[in-house]
This record gives C-alpha cells, sequence and structure tokens, in this order.
C-alpha cells in the first residue's frame, strides 16, 4: 500500500484532486438553478475538461529516465492511471451534482470526462506530461466557437458539446479514450 501512496504523490494526485474539485464546485455554485430553461452544455464541459486538465499534472512523472529505468512494469500502471483519473474526473461532477443542481445527464459526463482524459493522455504521449492539457484545452476551445454542426466532421470536431445519446459523440469520445490510454500506456509520456 505504500507504493500507491508514493505512487499518487509522485504523480500530484491530491493537487489534481483538489483543482478538480474546485473547478467543479465554483461553476456550480455560480450556475444558479437554471429556471427550468435547455441545459448549456458548454458549462459542463468547461468543468469537465478543467479537471481533465487537472489530472493531466501526473500524467508525467518527476523524473522521466528514472521512471523508465524502473524495473516495474509501466504498461498496466499506465493504462489504469488514466482509466482512473476518467472515472475521477466523471465522479467529481457527478458527485458535486448530487448537492442539488444537474449541469449535465450522466451519460453527457461520463462520455465527455472520458474523452478529454484520452486527449490528455494522447497529448502526453505526444508531446511530454508538462504539455498534456493542452489537447483538452484546444478542443474544448474549438468546439465552443465552431460553426454549427451539419455534417459528420462537424459532429465529429464538435462532439463535447453534443447531446447524451448521439453516437457520434459516444464513438468519439470512445476512439480518444482507447486512443490516448494505449498510447501513453505504451510509450508513456514523451521526454
Amino acid at each position: 500500500m505504500r507504493w500507491l501512496t508514493l505512487y499518487a504523490r509522485s504523480r500530484r494526485v491530491p493537487a489534481s484532486l483538489a483543482a478538480a474539485v474546485t473547478g467543479a464546485v465554483v461553476p456550480w455554485a455560480l450556475a444558479g438553478d437554471g429556471g427550468g430553461a435547455p441545459a448549456d452544455p458548454r458549462l459542463p464541459a468547461l468543468v469537465l475538461a478543467t479537471g481533465a486538465m487537472a489530472a493531466s499534472i501526473g500524467l508525467g512523472g518527476q523524473d522521466t529516465e528514472l521512471d523508465r529505468t524502473a524495473a516495474i512494469r509501466w504498461v498496466p500502471r499506465r493504462a489504469a492511471h488514466v482509466l482512473l483519473s476518467a472515472v475521477a474526473v466523471a465522479a467529481v461532477l457527478l458527485a458535486v451534482q448530487t448537492m442539488g443542481k444537474d449541469l449535465a445527464a450522466a451519460e453527457f459526463v461520463v462520455r465527455d470526462g472520458a474523452g478529454l482524459i484520452g486527449l490528455a493522455a494522447l497529448a502526453a504521449a505526444l508531446s511530454g506530461g508538462p504539455y498534456a492539457w493542452t489537447l483538452p484545452f484546444a478542443w474544448l476551445s474549438f468546439a465552443s466557437f465552431a460553426p454549427a454542426r451539419t455534417n459528420t466532421a462537424m459532429e465529429v470536431a464538435g462532439w463535447l458539446l453534443l447531446p447524451p445519446g448521439t453516437a457520434t459523440g459516444t464513438w468519439t469520445a470512445l476512439v480518444l479514450l482507447l486512443s490516448g490510454t494505449t498510447a501513453y500506456a505504451v510509450a508513456g509520456p514523451r521526454c
């Protein structure tokens, strides 16, 4: 059990969790009750992206050479780290929503949380741990200001804001989660 505590501290999990909780509680508190109006998907997407970006700081170790020369198998640990991060990001928003106001449906939260963590893991594998936040940020920025989703390519580009149950959004998030997890688990963070 001690190795798990040391691993969590080395990956800055407590700081990431605190940032994710703060990033969910503050917008939730400021959102108001909504008055029965249709929910704007940009706020929960922003909350989930904030959680994914906070979790991304743990995708790179403090000493990459030490990680690479360790006598333990990193592939299952890295994959577990990404998948548990996806669960944590979604769970934080779902837990905050139990206090009263719903920002989004559970399916939306799980889909977007998983896809955003997959993007962060992919960015860590391609650019390194310090830049793992860039892909979730860039995709959210593009999706927030992209033109209307009139074809499949634009639906894929704007998957973050699609309503729950949309096949394009679900499949895009799943592909991003699987490709990001695989790339990060096999290659690790880029130096």
